[in-house]
């Protein structure tokens, strides 16, 4: 009778067990935000200029699908990115890799800003034409007059004398 006693009582405490585990539930499906997030650093390559998370198309609701799938399996960003790229090229990336002729689009910008204050610069260095920091007034002032002459002369005399 023993037996029979720690036999249920066993039983009991396994079926218990079992019942309180903790109940693992599955990963939540990604939402649109996340989705779109990712959705938003590629490009429709079907459509031209056409971020992936605004893009209206069929094709792009399946590439966003295909997003959504691999977010359920555990892909994080990078390897999504790198998916998309391995079927369609570098042309579908918002931001392009900094490689070959790429490298251009973060390189060419500073530089012509630079170049162009320097030109500005010494554009307005030469309109202003200084002598140590003034205006330099003969440039300013137009040819002066025969007649203009004449009478300074004239009144450079009746002063003097």
């Amino acid at each position: 009778m023993r037996d029979s006693f720690v036999r249920v009582f066993g039983l009991a405490l396994v079926l218990i067990a079992l019942v309180a585990a903790p109940a693992f539930a599955q990963d939540p499906e990604p939402s649109d935000d996340e989705v779109n997030r990712i959705a938003k650093q590629l490009y429709c390559p079907v459509c031209p200029n056409t971020p992936l998370d605004v893009c209206s198309t069929q094709a792009c609701a399946q590439w966003r699908a295909t997003i959504r799938e691999q977010l359920e399996l555990g892909w994080n960003e990078d390897q999504i990115r790198q998916y998309f790229v391995e079927q369609y090229g570098d042309r579908v990336l918002a931001t392009p890799p900094a490689r070959g002729i790429n490298w251009l689009i973060y390189v060419l910008p500073p530089v012509v800003i630079i170049v162009g204050g320097l030109l500005l610069l010494r554009t307005i260095r030469s309109w202003i034409g200084t002598n140590n920091g003034r205006l330099v007034q003969e440039e300013l002032l137009p040819e002066k007059d025969v007649y203009v002459n004449q009478l300074e002369d004239e009144l450079r005399r009746r002063e003097s004398g």
